[in-house]
């Protein structure tokens, strides 16, 4: 895999471009429940290829680029790419791509996908999950790290696009929740959803 950038010419800039700043400082823990949960449903993924969606600065790109898998992320924030590229390491490749058309992507070219948090901020998530199951590889896995939809959303889009429920998490927020004024009420709840998901054949 190489590092080299691809870039989508004439793009309009996405929303995140103006707050990639206070995402990089503000969401590159690796501590955290979320993340853990989602390295767990993916399972292994030595020298499998994996395309991180909606990968952001890289955090999740990184940590599974150290576990072994060939990683690509793909974004429509050029600004938060520019942060994961500088990061590294040069073996992620990174696509500047909105998630509901990733022509540079060929057809069942991941053996897994991840998604942290992204589908809840990606606005056509009929077409993003389209796109999954296109360049995913049948009967091969999909994990979805998200939260805001209702999860029959999710659940509806996900079968709708061939992608079969088979495991969920919901971990707990972090331990600093308890103590912040602000989220100390929703630290009692689960707030967070984490799925995975497996292809079905289109023989099915």
């Amino acid at each position: 895999m190489t590092g080299a950038p691809i870039t989508v010419v004439g793009m309009v800039n996405a929303r995140y471009d103006a707050v990639a700043e206070f995402y990089d400082a503000g969401f590159s823990d690796l501590d955290d429940p979320v993340l853990r949960a989602l390295l767990r449903l993916a399972g292994p993924v030595d020298g499998l290829r994996v395309l991180d969606l909606a990968c952001g600065h890289g955090r999740v790109s990184r940590e599974l680029a150290g576990l072994g898998a060939h990683v690509t992320g793909v974004d429509l924030s050029s600004a938060l790419l520019a942060k994961a590229r500088a990061a590294g390491p040069p073996s992620i490749r990174y696509v500047h791509a909105n998630a509901a058309d990733m022509d540079e992507l060929p057809d069942g070219s991941f053996e897994a996908v991840v998604c942290n948090f992204g589908l809840s901020d990606i606005d056509d998530l009929g077409g993003a999950l389209a796109e999954v199951g296109r360049v995913l590889r049948a009967t091969l896995r999909r994990q979805v790290g998200a939260n805001h939809r209702t999860l029959s959303t999710y659940v509806d889009e996900l079968s709708r696009n061939g992608l079969w429920l088979a495991a969920m998490s919901e971990p707990p927020a972090p331990e600093s929740w308890k103590s912040d004024p602000v989220r100390r009420e929703a630290a009692r709840l689960p707030v967070f959803l984490v799925a995975r998901c497996v292809r079905r054949s289109r023989e099915i």
